[in-house]
């Protein structure tokens, strides 16, 4: 990653840190009606997720590629480290979905 990328994500990062309790002084978070950091939450889980699945990806194409004779075992195994990273996906966003002050799932 570029220096000047890094430093964007990083200021992007802090503003939503410091964002967060100015928009927790008008009343709450369940009068404000603002939710970023459910929202945010799940944005950055979905990105690692996908970054996480696609280095999978990439690194089971190329060892593939290179042992063509075990692409089978490869291949079962990017499969499931893939289903476990998805799950754990999944798990968070619920949690992220759950601190939503007014996300009701059950009612």
């Amino acid at each position: 990653m570029s220096q000047n990328l890094r430093v964007l994500v990083y200021g992007v990062c802090m503003l939503f840190v410091f964002a967060t309790p100015a928009f927790a002084q008008a009343g709450g978070a369940t009068n404000s009606g603002i939710h970023f950091s459910a929202a945010v939450g799940a944005g950055l889980v979905i990105i690692g997720a996908a970054w996480g699945i696609g280095r999978i990806g990439q690194a089971a194409v190329e060892s593939m590629a290179r042992q063509p004779e075990v692409a089978g075992n490869i291949q079962t195994a990017m499969i499931i480290a893939a289903a476990l990273i998805e799950g754990a996906t999944f798990f968070a966003l619920i949690v992220c979905m759950g601190s939503n002050g007014n996300y009701k799932p059950f009612n």
